[in-house]
């Protein structure tokens, strides 16, 4: 089966720890700190691979690590930073958070290298603790933690144009005749498994990507059968071919038929009804007699009113095809490029799990300042870039959700005064 769908964990390096150490030679007396750093994390990074068209890849192995930096050494020896974990995938692979739902990052576009974790930092060794007051620091700094993200996965085709419609109904086929895709046609009632992209390319119309969404059935926006699966593929196309059995050679009635499926796009995505849209009345030659009651005449009757183009086709004989190609590439033309991108809703970078860490509030009466430190806010600092905007309004609404600001205000602090965090000075603004 087309694999357009993975859930995967993956996980960055953890930072070394830094070395504790003190030099040992002959002739040198007292010999400070020589402790070495600790190496980085391997960071895990999401690339394009034009390559690939599936997520298989993702359906057999679901956990993923970046290398651990190594410890640091003696002698001032600095840890091998650990390696990066690149994972490569198809264009149109829209990246989740998998217990919200929220998107990171669509790969497609100008995207096509995004750093998903960075890796920790390598702790510093005693060597940078040396002071006046403590020659002989016994201290060295951990790595930092690795992280971990369980990852949605979900592929949306690009294309330019979409053929919708219900399964043999000759959608496979008109692809084939059209571009240089070639998908399995069979007489079959159930659906083609397959999305198919194909480029068409005809003598005076310029070229254009068309895509065989597979067949969609009633409830398809409901989650029935495979339908809901398919509909995602359609959401990254400017316009929709509706492709419809006029013949009725599947005992199928074709002005039902659409209203069927239209109905269906309207109720998984309101915009995406709105798409412009051809409906090719196909197998026309299985038509035994022409008229005004015929399935095409009733199809133009029951649609053109409401602004839908019927085109008349046969996909099998070639009837039709050339005006069809043309209408849609004006049609494309005529159509707004919009780039149909998902903007980012989640960052990992600010996912710090450190519920379980303590810290303490107090003032400090030497110095006059309110002191917030401990393991939860000297990692939460680490990971945290505060000169950039989203980092400094994560680390706000950390001071909030871990109730901070309410310790101070217990303690009586007031607008204006200082609030020191290892290093960070702030003013307390009410």
């Amino acid at each position: 089966m087309f694999a357009d769908r993975a859930k995967i964990i993956v996980r960055s390096g953890k930072g070394g720890d830094g070395h504790v150490s003190f030099r040992r030679e002959k002739y040198v007396a007292n010999g400070g700190p020589d402790g070495g750093d600790g190496g980085d994390g391997g960071s895990v990074i999401l690339e394009i691979d034009q390559g690939m068209n599936t997520l298989s890849d993702y359906r057999h192995i679901r956990k993923y690590k970046a290398g651990d930096g190594e410890n640091g050494g003696k002698k001032k020896c600095r840890g091998k930073n650990g390696a990066d974990l690149v994972l490569k995938m198809p264009e149109g692979t829209v990246v989740k958070e998998a217990e919200t739902g929220k998107v990171i990052v669509d790969l497609s576009g100008d995207t096509k290298h995004f750093v998903l974790l960075e890796g920790g930092k390598g702790g510093n060794g005693n060597q940078h603790y040396a002071t006046p007051a403590m020659q002989a620091p016994k201290y060295a700094q951990p790595g930092q933690s690795a992280r971990e993200i369980t990852l949605l996965l979900e592929l949306k085709l690009l294309a330019d144009a979409g053929l919708v419609g219900f399964p043999n109904v000759g959608k496979s086929t008109l692809l084939t005749r059209v571009s240089n895709a070639r998908p399995e046609i069979a007489n079959y009632h159930f659906t083609t498994l397959n999305p198919h992209l194909g480029v068409v390319e005809s003598e005076g119309i310029e070229p254009f990507v068309i895509a065989d969404i597979p067949g969609i059935i009633e409830g398809a926006s409901e989650g029935a059968g495979l339908g809901y699966e398919f509909l995602r593929h359609i959401e990254r196309t400017r316009v929709i071919v509706h492709i419809t059995d006029a013949s009725g050679s599947e005992g199928r009635d074709p002005v039902e038929d659409v209203y069927k499926i239209n109905k269906e796009l309207e109720a998984y995505s309101v915009e995406l009804a709105k798409r412009p849209q051809i409906i090719a009345a196909n197998k026309i030659d299985l038509i035994p007699e022409r008229g005004p009651e015929d399935p095409v005449s009733l199809l133009k009757k029951e649609f053109e009113p409401k602004g839908y183009e019927v085109m008349e086709i046969s996909a099998a004989t070639g009837q039709g095809i050339r005006e069809l190609l043309f209408r849609v590439r004006k049609l494309l033309d005529e159509t707004p490029v919009k780039e149909i991108r998902f903007e980012q809703e989640f960052f990992p970078e600010y996912m710090i799990s450190l519920k379980e860490e303590p810290y303490t509030v107090s003032y400090d009466e030497e110095s006059g300042e309110y002191v917030v430190e401990g393991p939860r806010i000297e990692k939460m600092l680490g990971y945290t870039n505060l000169e950039s905007e989203k980092g400094f309004l994560f680390f706000q609404n950390f001071l909030k959700e871990n109730r901070i600001d309410e310790e101070l205000q217990k303690l009586g602090i007031s607008e204006g005064d200082t609030v020191r965090m290892y290093g960070y000075r702030f003013e307390y603004l009410n």
